[in-house]
């Protein structure tokens, strides 16, 4: 009865809606579930709780064993980095090198950009990294939540060697998906404007929206929250044996053995030559193995240099554990609740919306399937999951015409991401929260303005790619938009906080 239809995408409107309202996550996550639950069962209680506990927590906590561990990983760590006094070594030169806000900004962002092989890896190691550069220039966490999210999900929908190419590559059929992921990357307007909206934010310093308020009370009073629950203080260490090395070797080394990590993977999957390697590679494998051998090295590296004793080493990892549970909670519930939709056949009843709508709309259809793209991976929380639901379609409406087929895939990438960059179950939104240790509605309210600004523009530009399907031409054009838009608004911004 409500499989298949518009019902199936009533559960995440319920839970978005209630957490937007109530600014309470886990409940909102929840009764989302039960919703889903209940429709796909007709109602039943007793089946509701079946599914509830089957098809949902215990689904989910199976899909994202690999992540939790990784996760923890991290958390342990950081938790090691801090008690060795590495941070606090790396905040001191930062200070002595980093000497304004605008330099805070574009270092987050541009550590954002080098981090490019995963966006979890990107948002927790962005977030410890440079948090306390952020803090001491007075950048609100709502303010550093959005450089990292920013920089971590657009950037590896653009960058080749990821793990979200590999996903693209894996879910295109009868063509070469690694070849069709980069062909697409010129059209991708949403990850690439919204590189320039950050460049221009950091640049410009100019803030709106919800975030005006956060920033405004970080600079007049220091107050880095501004609403909302917030993160126990950690006691900064000061080891007078800890140097910038004691954070920066552990994070290279992470870096290296995670790709390594990635790159095995793709060959115990039978991949024969890198670039396959990396197209067939599984990141719920990859990224805990190198995070598990690059944890062993750090724990032998700060024992050895005697900036931590070994029993000190071990009290930090229940200590990183504790740090992640938050984000793993809510990543436990938001993948539930995607567990509820694909009971429901979100993925059928998009697909049906999509073939009636190919015939009609054909050179807008790239603009269309952007706006489908940005709903489902909203309403869901999942950009892999959106585009593996719509590539397969994409691909099949495009099949005599090449040219725009690319426009399309990319059209369903970028909407892809911005559902995903803005939604409040989207695992990596949780993750931008937990890695600048920030509010996670305070980052989701202070987020959406941005991200929807950069959404509008690419939208118009997919429009004229639909009819000049050139990126040569194009994204010029969409960037030209970007900056005369950022222009306009800093014109509205300024003007009425003169007024004020």
């Amino acid at each position: 009865m409500f499989v298949n239809t518009f019902w199936s995408l009533v559960p995440p409107i319920v839970a978005i809606g209630l957490a937007l309202l109530t600014k309470e996550t886990y409940s909102s996550l929840f009764i989302g579930i039960v919703v889903g639950a209940l429709l796909a069962t007709d109602f039943s209680p007793i089946g509701a709780l079946d599914t509830i506990i089957n098809d949902g927590l215990t689904a989910a906590i199976a899909d994202n064993a690999g992540i939790f561990l990784f996760l923890v990983i991290l958390g342990v760590m950081v938790a090691l980095v801090n008690a060795t006094g590495g941070s606090a070594a790396f905040g001191r030169w930062a200070a002595s090198h980093i000497h304004s806000k605008a330099g805070a900004l574009l270092a987050t962002f541009a550590l954002g950009v080098l981090i490019f092989i995963d966006d979890y890896f990107n948002c927790l190691t962005v977030g410890s990294v440079m948090r306390p550069v952020t803090d001491s220039h007075h950048v609100s966490r709502a303010k550093l939540a959005y450089l990292i999210d920013a920089t971590a999900a657009p950037i590896c929908m653009i960058a080749p060697i990821s793990s979200w190419a590999a996903a693209v590559s894996g879910v295109v059929e009868d063509y070469s998906g690694f070849d069709l992921f980069i062909r697409a990357i010129p059209f991708n307007f949403y990850s690439l404007l919204t590189i320039v909206m950050v460049l221009f934010l950091c640049k410009t310093g100019m803030d709106y929206g919800p975030m005006r308020r956060h920033e405004l009370n970080a600079i007049r009073n220091n107050d880095l929250f501004t609403e909302g629950e917030q993160p126990e203080a950690v006691e900064e260490v000061t080891n007078p044996r800890a140097r910038v090395i004691d954070l920066l070797l552990p994070i290279i080394v992470l870096v290296v053995l995670c790709v390594s990590g990635l790159v095995y993977s793709g060959y115990l999957n039978g991949a024969d030559n890198f670039i396959d390697a990396f197209a067939n590679c599984d990141a719920f494998f990859g990224l805990p193995w190198g995070a598990i051998v690059a944890l062993a090295f750090t724990v032998i590296y700060f024992v050895l240099r005697r900036v931590i004793s070994f029993k000190d080493a071990m009290s930090c990892i229940p200590q990183g554990f504790c740090a992640m549970v938050p984000a793993i909670l809510i990543l436990t519930l938001a993948t539930s609740l995607k567990n509820m939709t694909t009971l429901l056949g979100a993925k059928e009843f998009v697909a049906g919306m999509m073939h009636s709508a190919s015939s009609s709309l054909y050179s807008l259809l790239p603009a269309v399937i952007y706006l489908v793209a940005c709903g489902l991976a909203f309403a869901t929380g999942t950009s892999w999951g959106t585009f593996g639901i719509l590539i397969p379609i994409v691909t099949e409406v495009f099949k005599a015409d090449f040219t725009l087929m690319i426009v399309g895939v990319s059209a369903c990438l970028a909407g892809a991401v911005f559902g995903d960059h803005v939604s409040p179950i989207s695992d990596t939104t949780i993750m931008a929260s937990a890695g600048a240790q920030c509010n996670h509605l305070n980052h989701v309210s202070t987020q959406f303005p941005y991200a929807a600004t950069v959404a509008i523009v690419a939208f118009f530009t997919y429009i004229i790619a639909g009819f000049i399907p050139n990126a040569v031409i194009v994204l010029p054009i969409g960037i030209v938009l970007m900056l005369a838009t950022l222009f306009v608004i800093r014109g509205i911004t300024n003007r009425s906080g003169t007024e004020g």
